[in-house]
């Protein structure tokens, strides 16, 4: 039987423009979503959402499938279909913990390659290959490897030891990457200082990869006032009025971080545009208290301060990337259905068949294996049926991504 997958594609009227390929990226703690009360999360989250428009949007304390699902229909995709989201993980590191963490994209900016877990005694480490879709990206494509994490919270030398060993999954992970990869760490590390293990094996300037702090800001940032700018949690005083859900105290921890590879700092491919990394809603003068405080103005006004408080007891942090390669912008088109027809279906013995339809044109394809790696490279003739022999692939699930031109990913396995 076949099976058809169909993808919309853009054509301009006039000649093709081409945009500022400017990335921004958001993590937010949600808070045990979608349990915790309000009932009108996904609401609120799209008001925060549509504030910021992140293209990259990594989230922990993410419940169930259901609740990822919300998160991209009413929050995201409320009024367009720009977002997708990587298939949710269930967590593998421990069965008694029922948090995940999920990254979500602009499907008009990235391509996602790859999703895989790093698994640690606590909670899994969600790792993403996202890859931009540029004006050059069949020639040179850039690719951003996106980790997503939540470590083990609480005060202690025990607890700072497994922040440690969490961690370390991470930086063990790194023999499977290239030293030269952009990466991006980010998640609730549940940090009371930079003193800690886990932050200084993270920035070993030792290690395969040296990640760096953006903003770096060293110290010991629990409930000192120095710091009130980039603290994160808590936005509330207490956590009465949310089924005790979340933590109170006011704002006076850093827990949720952006980190970055150091060859982000300089690149000329790919790199942090400076002083855009913050603590979004954080007006740098509400120390020890509810974020929605009246007296707590600047530029985030009070309608995105109440609705950070009312959604979780974490605030976002966010940060911006500047690509030299330029995303396609199509300011004036019309839609055209294209069709690609899976002839051999998603599961393969030695051949893939594929049909491209209503379209004169020829699609380049990549074929890529779970780990990112390329693995092959063709093109198929427009309005035409191309047959492609995998014949010499591995037995396992690979991932056929139409490069030129804007579409999802098309996953098949191979079989033995």
């Amino acid at each position: 039987m076949k099976r058809s997958l169909i993808i919309v594609v853009t054509f301009c009227i006039a000649q093709i423009s081409f945009g500022q390929a400017t990335i921004k990226t958001m993590f937010y703690n949600v808070l045990n979503y979608p349990t915790a009360p309000p009932e009108n999360r996904e609401e609120i989250l799209e008001t925060i959402i549509d504030s910021y428009e992140p293209d990259i949007f990594m989230i922990c304390e993410l419940e169930t499938e259901e609740g990822g699902n919300e998160i991209l229909n009413n929050s995201l995709n409320d009024d367009n279909t720009n977002y997708s989201s990587a298939p949710f993980l269930s967590n593998f590191s421990n069965s008694d913990v029922e948090l995940h963490q999920l990254l979500y994209y602009n499907n008009q900016k990235f391509t996602l390659i790859q999703s895989q877990r790093l698994i640690t005694t606590i909670r899994d480490i969600n790792w993403y290959t996202l890859e931009l879709i540029s004006e050059d990206q069949v020639n040179n494509p850039i690719r951003i490897e996106v980790f997503v994490a939540h470590l083990k919270a609480s005060r202690g030398s025990d607890n700072e030891t497994k922040r440690l060993n969490m961690v370390r999954e991470f930086t063990d992970n790194y023999a499977n990457l290239d030293e030269n990869d952009y990466v991006i760490f980010a998640g609730d590390f549940n940090l009371y200082s930079s003193n800690e293990p886990a932050y200084q094996e993270l920035l070993d300037v030792n290690n395969k990869i040296i990640m760096v702090d953006p903003i770096n800001t060293p110290g010991n940032w629990s409930s000192d006032n120095t710091f009130t700018d980039i603290h994160t949690q808590s936005t509330r005083l207490s956590s009465e009025d949310f089924d005790d859900f979340g933590s109170g105290g006011g704002l006076d921890d850093r827990f949720d971080f952006i980190l970055m590879s150091e060859n982000m700092v300089n690149s000329t491919e790919l790199k942090y545009i400076p002083n855009t990394y913050e603590a979004y809603g954080n007006n740098g003068n509400c120390y020890n208290q509810r974020i929605d405080n009246v007296d707590c103005t600047g530029t985030f006004d009070s309608a995105l301060r109440d609705a950070l408080y009312t959604m979780s007891d974490h605030l976002p942090v966010v940060m911006e990337l500047q690509a030299n390669q330029q995303f396609l912008s199509t300011p004036e088109f019309t839609e055209t259905i294209k069709k690609i027809e899976l002839i051999s279906g998603n599961l393969l013995d030695t051949q893939l068949s594929l049909q491209i339809n209503n379209n004169s044109e020829p699609i380049d394809f990549k074929i890529y294996n779970t780990l990112g790696q390329e693995i092959k490279s063709f093109s198929a003739k427009g309005n035409s049926i191309t047959n492609i022999s995998v014949s010499e692939l591995s037995a396992g699930m690979y991932y056929l991504v139409p490069v030129s031109i804007i579409s999802d990913t098309i996953k098949f396995v191979k079989k033995n």
